[in-house]
């Protein structure tokens, strides 16, 4: 029995747990047996582990703005995005203000934001402290109304990014791209679309990321409900009442309102259905490790204060993901103390972690000791998080089904307050279904624990495809290019096969096209937006660099795409692993091959990444090594 103490009296403070009380014996082998069982039961479960896109190919359902007619375009631009979320929107940006004015974004939704367009359900906010989350905060001027923003927030702000940098002057929205072919005469992409346009770009960005594509599970009977249904990306506030801003959900009142899945979608939008729904049965595989978020308003006073040395933004940004780097077990990084200016459930994890490393006497530092610390410090972690619930839901049986049992990164750690409150209602039902999940739907409800529920509305909290799938699923689309078909290169099996890139930004035999991505970048999952920073600045240099010399076409040399995918083999950074329970982390426990294991970030971090980056396109002999300008 090891004797381990939480020590971390700002955390325990807020849970309501004293330090002393959080003084907690924890059998580690005990707890390893019981992860491995959960994990086991789930690998089992006969259905509920494969997903499909809740679209069909070429099925664009928008239930937030109408399609415009318009006529098809057939010009030509310097640039074109396709996707006009945070990484477009941050890529697009960096490239304008590198001097090139004709550029162009795509996407199937109505308007910018990406998934934030979509996810507009109640309850909707980042798990990550706005300061970092948002981005071009400095150069848009905006102040975030709290530490933890809102989804319509987020979602006016990426509006502002488009209109400060005039990405809606050309944009094409509620367009839907079929088909991205070189053509090497004129040294240019041509793009298709649903909307009958065939124009050119001479560079290309792809922000098709790991939110791009919403899914439901392979349950048996999903179209035979008779009653309505839809996913949480997909909110029907015309049936549910309300509105995104929070208005009460007036129409549910007398409704059996279902969900499925209690990922972090669910987690947010929960505590509203428990409090305007007649009855909200929640429907349960895996329960999510929530944490707390102590979410408070901004003083403007403070705001003007810290943002008043330029570059203030990079600066939290790179307090940020240094933070994270400090949780990399490297004693040639984790020694330096780096200020923690975000203070947020990430950034907490993170330093526990670092110190946990730091204690390893010097002479023991090495995996064994590292795997040790690790577990340790989850250990302890997860404790308190599972005695956490026991604080909050009265209901006895209702937290005991609300523990999580795995390592807190085998699924997306949770930061909320009103979650496991929403369980005290007593019209609010927990359906734990032993990992199994919901097994069958039929015209008037779901079928769990082999029981038949009778619902009014089903609400799939089923997420998105991460990373995971072949390019016409990711994509929508193949990419030609003058050596052939990307989906034919990437879907190949042995030591070629995989995605394969350099820098996880460019594909060799792909000129002028450019990724926007986790695997094989600094893969911040703690802050997706924050991986996008050094990429956009990649890709506005490299054409600014072309264009300056007179090149007309950038493209990745064979050898140093190889280099660096050989890195990213033997000493990549996954996220899950086989002994977590099944999720989309890692990919729902299918186990590894050639591209789940090319889906892992640089070892040594997304703070290292940033800065290996920075050095590549300093002025130099290194500078752009590995590309060919031609």
């Amino acid at each position: 029995m090891n004797r381990n103490v939480v020590e971390n009296g700002r955390v325990a403070a807020a849970t309501g747990l004293t330090p002393s009380s959080m003084t907690i014996d924890i059998d580690a082998a005990a707890l390893r047996a019981k992860y491995a069982a959960e994990r086991d039961k789930r690998l089992a479960a006969p259905v509920g582990r494969n997903f499909k896109p809740l679209e069909k190919p070429g099925e664009n359902i928008d239930p937030h703005m109408p399609v415009i007619p318009r006529e098809p375009v057939t010009d030509h631009v310097e640039f074109c995005y396709i996707g006009a979320g945070f990484s477009g929107l941050l890529t697009a940006a960096r490239v304008k203000e590198a001097g090139i004015k004709s550029v162009r974004v795509i996407d199937k939704a109505g308007g910018p934001g990406g998934v934030w367009y979509w996810n507009r359900y109640p309850g909707a906010m980042c798990d990550t402290a706005a300061m970092v989350y948002l981005p071009l905060l400095e150069e848009t001027g905006h102040m975030p109304t709290h530490k933890y923003v809102y989804g319509p927030e987020i979602h006016e702000h990426c509006e502002r990014i488009a209109h400060k940098y005039g990405l809606y002057d050309d944009a094409l929205f509620h367009t839907d791209v079929t088909g991205l072919v070189w053509e090497d005469d004129g040294k240019r992409w041509r793009i298709t679309t649903d909307r009958g346009d065939s124009f050119t770009a001479s560079y290309v960005g792809i922000g098709s990321g790991p939110l791009n594509v919403a899914q439901l599970p392979d349950i048996p009977g999903i179209e035979k409900f008779k009653g309505k249904q839809f996913h949480t990306s997909r909110w029907e506030y015309e049936y549910t009442g309300g509105d995104r801003f929070g208005a009460p959900l007036t129409k549910l009142g007398d409704k059996k309102v279902g969900i499925v899945g209690t990922g972090a979608t669910a987690v947010q939008c929960i505590p509203a259905l428990s409090r305007d729904s007649g009855e909200l049965l929640v429907f349960q595989r895996t329960p999510s490790a929530v944490d707390v978020r102590n979410n408070h308003p901004f003083d403007p006073e403070w705001f003007k204060e810290i943002s008043k040395e330029p570059g203030w933004h990079s600066r939290w940004l790179e307090s940020f993901s240094d933070c994270w780097g400090q949780a990399v077990p490297d004693p040639r990084i984790m020694w330096e103390d780096y200020p923690d200016l975000v203070d947020d459930g990430w950034t907490n994890l993170a330093i526990r972690w670092r110190n946990r490393y730091r204690a390893i006497p010097a002479e023991q530092f090495g995996l064994p000791a590292i795997l040790q610390a690790m577990e340790e410090q989850d250990n302890e972690t997860m404790e308190r998080i599972r005695a956490r619930v026991d604080e909050i839901v009265t209901d006895k049986d209702k937290a005991a089904g609300l523990k999580p049992w795995f390592r807190q990164m085998c699924k997306r750690p949770c930061f909320h307050d009103e979650y496991l409150p929403a369980f005290n209602k007593e019209s609010t039902q927990l359906i734990e279904t032993d990992g199994q999940g919901v097994t069958e739907v039929t015209e008037t409800g779901v079928i769990a624990n082999g029981k038949h529920y009778e619902l009014d509305c089903i609400v799939w909290a089923s997420g998105f495809q991460f990373i995971a799938g072949e390019v016409l699923t990711r994509f929508g689309y193949d990419i030609v290019g003058p050596e052939g078909k990307i989906s034919d290169m990437w879907a190949a099996k042995g030591d070629g096969g995989g995605m394969r890139t350099l820098h996880g930004l460019q594909t060799a035999g792909f000129p002028n096209l450019f990724f926007q991505q986790l695997p094989q970048t600094g893969f911040l999952i703690s802050n997706l937006p924050n991986n996008f920073v050094p990429q956009a600045a990649n890709v506005a240099a490299l054409i600014s660099h072309a264009k300056e010399n007179g090149y007309t076409t950038i493209n990745v040399k064979p050898e140093a795409q190889a280099a660096w995918c050989d890195a990213i083999l033997q000493h990549g950074r996954p996220i899950g692993n086989a002994e977590c329970t099944p999720g989309y982390y890692n990919n729902e426990g299918k186990g590894e091959n050639i591209h789940t294991k090319l889906n892992a970030g640089y070892p040594a971090g997304a703070s290292a990444f940033a800065k290996l980056m920075d050095e590549w396109r300093a002025p130099g002999p290194q500078q752009f090594a590995g590309v060919a300008f031609a």
